[in-house]
């Protein structure tokens, strides 16, 4: 089976063509359009400025795609021209969209379609006007090239990824999903059956990190910076470590709920109380300013502190999963699954259960289409008039 994923839940345009043979899979092009650029002013993703970036990447990563396996032998020469029938319902979808429609009305009218079977497109959890502007480019391909599209839920994408990696989840498996928008913690009995077993009750682990980066005054995606800076806290001896000292939210509680709102609260008045050392209170006052900058050594303990923080919460929250849930896989995925620290503490819990630890390589860990189409592969078509964006979609669903 050939499957053409489509992902645009946030703020990467990805487009992956597969390949899969008795669950054998075969990545046979892959591309990813970031949109970091575009949102690091605002210290996060601006829906509305996603949704154009995804109108105008589309076409252009589809063209790469399918440049890139015709790079490996497979040919897509021009063709005759589509019926207007199929170009008036094809403009129909794409009303809202008038630039991606102008894309595809210019670059994919002519050319064969691909020898593929189904086309798999994120339809939520994620951004909803980031989401439409998906699955309307894939309903748009199914007129096009008479192919039938599946709806693909992108928290199992997450957790499916491994698999893309020629890695065996053996079921019934705890999955710990943590990314920008979620926290979750589900029980997978198949690729296609699952149950939640506890999410965040507000911010999600990898929006913490990304607030926490603002507050520290770093760039966007805020991920990777605070997992240098905290590297480098845990390298340095720190004297006064209560200085730094951070709560641990619901870490005690018997639930698997997760909450890690309260914890970003604490980093900022953390920050304020080293920034108020730095001049007297009526002189700052004076001066109009809200203190100094925390300087980089302090910037590394609150990072380190915090991240030790994130990764307490996930090891207890998800030690407490395996002791009521018996598994035989942890599959960890996700943006914030990137973490090699969080990732090492994990997998030393996973080999205390005795149960097998899987994770994805960097590239696959965060937003891509190829997890897309794993998870395709085991989801069912569906008309076109029933796939919808839906921006709360849980991972049952």
């Amino acid at each position: 089976m050939k499957i053409l994923a489509i992902e645009t839940s946030c703020d990467d345009t990805a487009v992956a063509l597969l390949e899969i043979k008795k669950n054998k899979i075969k990545i046979l092009a892959d591309t990813i359009v970031s949109q970091a650029k575009i949102h690091e002013k605002y210290g996060g993703v601006f829906p509305m400025k996603a949704k154009m970036a995804h109108a105008k990447n589309l076409v252009p990563a589809l063209l790469k795609v399918l440049s890139d396996y015709n790079i490996k032998g497979t040919e897509f020469p021009l063709g005759n021209l589509v019926s207007k029938s199929k170009i008036d319902r094809v403009k129909k979808i794409l009303e809202r969209e008038p630039e991606l429609f102008d894309a595809v009305e210019k670059h994919l009218l002519y050319i064969s379609p691909p020898e593929i079977d189904r086309i798999a497109v994120t339809y939520g959890p994620g951004l909803e006007p980031a989401l439409w502007v998906g699955i309307n480019f894939a309903k748009a391909l199914s007129i096009l090239w008479n192919v039938p599209v599946v709806p693909v839920n992108h928290m199992r994408g997450h957790f499916l990824a491994p698999l893309a990696e020629s890695k065996t989840i053996k079921f019934p498996a705890l999955g710990l999903l943590i990314s920008g928008g979620h926290t979750e913690l589900i029980l997978a009995k198949s690729p296609a059956s699952y149950k939640l077993l506890g999410t965040t009750r507000d911010d999600a682990c990898g929006e913490a990190y990304d607030k926490v980066a603002r507050i520290l005054d770093l760039p966007y995606p805020g991920g990777p910076h605070i997992a240098r800076l905290a590297a480098e806290g845990r390298k340095s001896k720190v004297e006064s470590r209560n200085e730094f000292k951070l709560p641990r939210p619901m870490i005690h509680t018997k639930n698997l709920e997760f909450s890690f709102a309260g914890l970003k609260t604490a980093v900022l008045y953390l920050v304020r109380k080293v920034e108020s050392t730095r001049l007297p209170s009526p002189e700052r006052s004076k001066s109009g300013q809200g203190g100094w900058k925390v300087e980089q050594k302090e910037k590394e303990n609150i990072a380190r502190e915090f991240e030790e923080a994130v990764k307490d919460v996930l090891v207890v929250k998800t030690g407490k999963a395996l002791e009521v849930n018996k598994v035989k896989t942890l599959v960890v995925g996700g943006g914030v699954s990137a973490n090699a620290y969080i990732m090492k503490n994990l997998e030393k819990l996973a080999l205390k259960f005795d149960v097998k630890f899987l994770g994805s390589s960097p590239a696959l860990a965060t937003d891509n289409a190829v997890m897309i189409g794993v998870a395709g592969y085991f989801a069912r078509p569906s008309p076109l008039s029933k796939i919808k964006a839906t921006g709360n979609l849980p991972i049952e669903t």
